[in-house]
């Protein structure tokens, strides 16, 4: 399953199935809000950032139709749409599109399917060209040769210094926290404070220095973003 910080927005009225969707998908690793109809939903997708929205098309007040149409064309939200439902219409499924759906799934579905048809709508929302390229701007990373490249240059990498890149590549343009980035590499075995600095230290002689843009960018206080080009 996909290790990743993805949040996602579960919009859907069938509370037994909400439960088992939200259960899963945790245990997968995602991070969830929920709704049980169309106004929460529309006020959550709004104000929140997600790296995906779930969504039911037959909600109770404003259908999943709408709720798309209106977080794509009023609010303006690109964030990934999986539309679900009972109804396994041709008809059904090409309005879904039309409104803005990326992706639909008809209910019953397995939940590895669903899990599959997130990473699949994560990767390509956070620039993941295929599933062994991933590009932020200038920089590009083929995740089985382990070559990275920017301005079409050879970079020279640590094997920590991959990994950490990886991640922030994945998340960019998000501020991922000191803590979760020490977890993800290292678990529940975290080497002392200075050890982070220094593979970060190293990784920003080889991403930024020899370049004019800087691209790996420290919050004090809050975390580490990777961003393409100037700000």
């Amino acid at each position: 399953m996909m290790q990743t910080n993805a949040s996602i927005l579960l919009v859907e009225d069938h509370k037994p199935l909400a439960e088992t969707v939200t259960l899963f998908l945790e245990n997968a690793g995602y991070t969830l809000d929920y709704a049980a109809d169309g106004l929460t939903a529309l006020h959550l997708g709004t104000v929140n950032q997600y790296d995906a929205i779930i969504l039911d098309v037959m909600l109770p007040g404003i259908n999943g139709f709408d709720i798309c149409q209106r977080l794509r064309n009023d609010a303006g939200i690109t964030t990934p749409i999986l539309m679900l439902t009972a109804r396994d219409q041709l008809e059904d499924k090409l309005k879904g599109f039309q409104e803005g759906a990326d992706d639909y799934l008809v209910k019953p579905f397995d939940l590895p399917e669903l899990d599959a048809r997130l990473q699949a709508l994560i990767r390509r929302q956070r620039g993941e060209i295929d599933e062994k390229t991933i590009a932020v701007g200038d920089l590009h990373m083929n995740t089985r040769t382990m070559e990275v490249r920017r301005e079409g240059k050879l970079l020279k990498l640590t094997p920590t210094g991959f990994k950490i890149l990886k991640i922030l590549m994945r998340e960019s343009p998000q501020i991922i926290t000191r803590e979760s980035l020490e977890r993800e590499l290292w678990g529940d075995m975290v080497p002392d404070s200075d050890t982070l600095r220094s593979h970060l230290y190293q990784l920003r002689k080889t991403v930024d220095k020899p370049f004019n843009a800087e691209m790996i960018r420290t919050q004090q206080g809050v975390g580490i973003k990777l961003v393409a080009g100037n700000p």
